[in-house]
């Protein structure tokens, strides 16, 4: 039956106050495309007129958010030329491929979610990547027995086939209206004049300085001389360059059945390392028929209704829909508005650890595994669920998962599957036109930094996507969906979301962060619509990340405060996580003004930016 709506989505805040305190966040006036020269670091501050850093911008004629600047800047200039929201996510996309090389690129994959403001559709691209034709359960056995996890990660063994270039393409072509050449215009320009390094970005190449270095083409770009990039200096990326102008003039052909894609076949199956380095890479099987043969999915959203607003999301492969899905519709039956801030964390978590419980138990491939999809989202099947939570005690995990298909109340079954681990190097941009189109879009390298290995004379690094697949079954005995086959994509937590009001986007938003991707979506949605904070505050808001396991994990702000020692007389047990996610995210005001919101501090704070900010007269 279908539930009534409520008159919930009317409290949804306005953000009036908080739009009176926003400088004005624009694109930066586009410059001239310098010439080439070396990749690498030149030593010079940050340029004066750069783009501002604003975590929240208001206004009008479309908006646009991002973990960088530049890269938001990039979707504000093409929508100021008047593109629309897909031609801004996809070059918003590439530019932090030049601006987050070890999160986004040419040689990953993603999830795009779209609504479309005509029909008031929302449809999605799975671009994720994707395992050899030649790959089997076995990929990451020898002997019979996982090989050590660190020696896959940096590997051509754990590269798949990148969806990223078929995915802008499929966006463009299917809803877009502007050519690839056109909106990777700002990327180029970026790649080849340089960004200015930040403290994350140098902390990041710190992380990565031991295997980066054992591969030349890696090395020289982003370990110029040896040396860790400085802060405030300039990292310039000719190669980059060169291939978006590839791309820009032969289209995605060049990646997936021309020279781009050789030097990507030719780069896997035989890592280039430096002959002085101990490192050993494993080669990959990753053929020029695999990328002949990729595609890029096209499927329904998952789709569920809560406090009156309608919740879409990325089905399977990724587990972000099904997820956030099911633990929305746990938690529809009870008013979380009312609650004290104890009980309201409580049942959150609680929802979430069901959630994974289901999630690690089904949810695979749709291609190649039987995922009930439609039961995982259903009330139904949630209401099932819900009766196991009880507001003065703690679920013990690992939770056994329940069956959808046959749903029995407070029932599970079956043994448990943990959740693995996920990396966390991803990044989620938003972006809206004035239209009322709205995209949600989330890439990806898996590790940070991805497998290490840069592809020589093409300035990207390539993905260690195939490390998101389970090396043997978690639970021996339980079947794993999860595990590697011919050309399967592994699963993801990627949850790109898009809420609608009676057919009109409300918000999206989305966020890196592996598995807790899953529960920030959750969380930010939670905080935004159940306790009435504004977006932004709603993304800075302290997290908690609950995923099927013995312990939560807590941001400082958390571990710190009173609340979890109250959390732990229920039982609950925790441990820190100094950072979780960096979401971004775009919300519609009923004067019809574009709110873009991002990151105050994580990750050094993100960008949001719309095209003609509040109180800015019109362009004539």
């Amino acid at each position: 039956m279908a539930r009534a709506r409520t008159t919930a989505h009317r409290r949804l805040p306005v953000l009036a106050a908080t739009a009176a305190l926003v400088v004005a966040a624009g694109a930066v006036p586009a410059a001239a495309e310098p010439g080439g020269g070396p990749p690498g670091l030149v030593a010079a501050p940050a340029p004066a007129h750069g783009p501002a850093k604003s975590p929240v911008a208001v206004g009008h004629g479309g908006a646009v958010a991002s973990v960088d600047p530049d890269a938001s800047a990039a979707g504000i200039e093409v929508l100021r030329k008047g593109g629309i929201a897909v031609d801004a996510a996809v070059a918003t996309g590439a530019a932090l491929g030049v601006t987050e090389p070890y999160s986004a690129g040419v040689g990953g994959g993603g999830y795009f979610v779209h609504y479309d403001a005509k029909s008031r559709r929302v449809s999605t691209l799975d671009g994720r990547e994707r395992a050899p034709l030649t790959a089997g359960k076995g990929l990451f056995l020898e002997n019979g027995k996982p090989i050590p996890f660190a020696d896959a990660v940096t590997s051509g063994l754990s590269v798949g086939t990148p969806g990223t270039p078929a995915t802008w393409d499929t966006a463009l072509r299917t809803w877009g209206s502007r050519s690839l050449a056109q909106v990777l215009a700002p990327a180029r320009r970026i790649a080849r004049s340089g960004f200015t390094v930040d403290a994350t970005f140098r902390q990041q190449t710190a992380d990565n300085q031991a295997r980066f270095k054992d591969f030349p083409a890696t090395a020289k770009l982003f370990l110029p001389g040896g040396r860790l990039p400085s802060v405030g200096s300039t990292l310039k990326n000719p190669d980059l360059a060169r291939t978006y102008a590839l791309l820009a003039e032969r289209g995605t052909g060049a990646m997936y059945r021309g020279e781009l894609g050789r030097d990507v076949v030719r780069t896997v199956r035989k890592p280039p390392v430096d002959p002085a380095s101990r490192r050993v890479a494993r080669p990959g099987d990753l053929t020029a028929k695999d990328l002949r043969a990729y595609t890029v999915r096209k499927q329904a959203p998952t789709r569920t209704s809560y406090r009156g607003l309608d919740v879409y999301g990325m089905a399977p492969s990724s587990s972000g829909g099904t997820t956030v899905a099911e633990a929305l519709n746990i938690l529809e039956r009870g008013d979380l508005s009312k609650l004290g801030e104890k009980t309201y964390l409580h049942r959150y978590l609680e929802a979430s650890r069901i959630a994974f419980a289901d999630r690690n138990r089904w949810v695979g491939d749709p291609t190649q595994e039987d995922v009930p999809t439609r039961e995982l989202t259903s009330q139904r099947f949630a209401d099932t669920r819900a009766c196991l939570i009880k507001d003065h005690t703690v679920l013990t995990s690992p939770l056994a998962p329940a069956d959808p298909r046959h749903p029995v109340p407070c029932g599970t079954r079956g043994r448990a599957a943990p959740t693995p681990y996920e990396g966390e190097s991803t990044t989620h941009l938003t972006t809206a036109d004035k239209w009322g189109n709205v995209v949600a879009y989330t890439l990806t390298l898996e590790q940070t930094g991805g497998s290490g290995i840069t592809v020589p004379g093409r300035g990207f690094l390539l993905n260690n996507e195939l490390t998101d697949f389970s090396f043997a079954p978690v639970t021996p005995g339980v079947h794993d969906p999860n595990l590697p086959g011919p050309g399967k994509r592994p699963r993801s937590s990627m949850s790109p979301t898009v809420v609608l009001d009676h057919g009109r986007p409300a918000f999206a938003l989305g966020s890196p962060g592996g598995a807790t991707i899953i529960t920030t979506a959750l969380q930010t949605l939670l905080n935004h619509v159940d306790r009435g904070m504004p977006l932004v505050d709603a993304i800075a808001a302290p997290r908690a990340s609950q995923r099927n396991s013995a312990t939560t994990e807590l941001e400082p702000r958390l571990w710190n405060s009173a609340l979890r020692g109250r959390l732990e007389t229920l039982g609950h047990a925790f441990k820190q996580n100094p950072e979780i996610g960096a979401a971004t995210a775009v919300q519609r005001l009923p004067d019809g003004r574009w709110v873009a919101a991002a990151e105050k501090e994580r990750r050094g704070g993100g960008s949001a930016m719309v095209v003609r900010p509040a109180g800015q007269p019109p362009r004539r």
